[in-house]
């Protein structure tokens, strides 16, 4: 491990993939719920899945707000996913989804 590196969890893939098949989405309408449009191209939801690419911080927040599950619940390889997604976490305080879109 290089300096200023951080272990990746190991069932981060895995999780990803789980999220998006349960809420019944393809890879492209993952990449739109994730509003990731002007930012990545949706092969990167592929990558992300297969451990690949990790997805940026914010990336992992937009999944579990879409899922209803707190970002520890995806980051954490000792926690599972709720059984049913989404979830029952509800995020307070989001205006909308442009809250997500880059500013320029």
């Amino acid at each position: 491990m290089g300096k200023g590196s951080r272990p990746k969890p190991e069932r981060l893939a895995e999780k990803l993939r789980d999220i998006r098949l349960a809420l019944g989405l393809s890879q492209p309408e993952m990449h739109r719920q994730l509003g990731l449009e002007d930012e990545v191209e949706y092969t990167n939801i592929s990558k992300y899945e297969l451990g690949r690419n990790e997805p940026p911080l914010t990336t992992l927040l937009r999944y579990a707000r879409i899922a209803g599950v707190h970002l520890e619940d995806i980051v954490d390889d000792e926690l599972d996913l709720p059984e049913k997604l989404p979830g029952n976490v509800k995020y307070k305080g989001i205006r909308s989804k442009s809250l997500f879109r880059r500013r320029r």
